[in-house]
């Protein structure tokens, strides 16, 4: 009798909220590999120290499900609680594609991509828009929203808005970092 054989991998992007910012939830991304691995993940890297990772996980394997087994690991092992997404490699592709103010963005670091929560629509994000300054930019594609925030995040009051109380139904990464991520994949 041949033994089943292993189902394909598919790869994956985990984006944990609030991590490792001042002192307050942290979490080594040596214990988030290790959390993943642990959910049957593999070829797991991570990009920074701020909950971004790029693993592999079994063909047929439901966003939702492994967002909510990764916080419930989370949880369990180190009493945290951290929101987290996850996309797939294909879409996370088609978010980099969908991003029309790249080119426009002299420094990565000063552009946002918004992506949010599970069961969440990205245009519930549009509202920011009554809250640009005239240099900065908003464009709310199928998947993710990017703003460009020409005098820094923090000076935005947009920026200010996504990552604060309406911001709790999304979490930002720069592009900067969406770029790392997608080298990752």
């Amino acid at each position: 009798m041949n033994a089943a054989a292993p189902a394909a991998a598919q790869r994956w992007v985990a984006l944990l909220r609030g991590i490792n910012v001042g002192r307050a939830q942290r979490l080594p991304m040596a214990d988030l590999i290790a959390l993943l691995e642990g959910l049957d993940c593999s070829g797991v890297r991570t990009v920074l120290n701020s909950g971004n990772a790029a693993f592999d996980a079994p063909q047929g394997t439901k966003p939702a499900e492994l967002a909510g087994r990764l916080q419930a690991a989370i949880h369990a092992r180190l009493g945290l609680t951290v929101p987290v997404q996850v996309r797939t490699a294909d879409l996370w592709r088609a978010i980099v594609a969908a991003n029309i103010l790249a080119d426009g963005a002299a420094d990565a670091s000063r552009l946002l991509v918004i992506f949010p929560a599970h069961g969440r629509r990205i245009a519930d994000c549009a509202p920011a828009a009554d809250l640009l300054a005239p240099a900065e930019r908003l464009h709310v594609g199928p998947e993710a929203a990017y703003l460009w925030c020409a005098d820094g995040i923090l000076q935005s009051r947009a920026g200010a808005a996504l990552l604060g109380s309406q911001g709790q139904h999304v979490t930002t990464r720069n592009w900067a970092t969406v770029s790392k991520i997608a080298a990752l994949l």
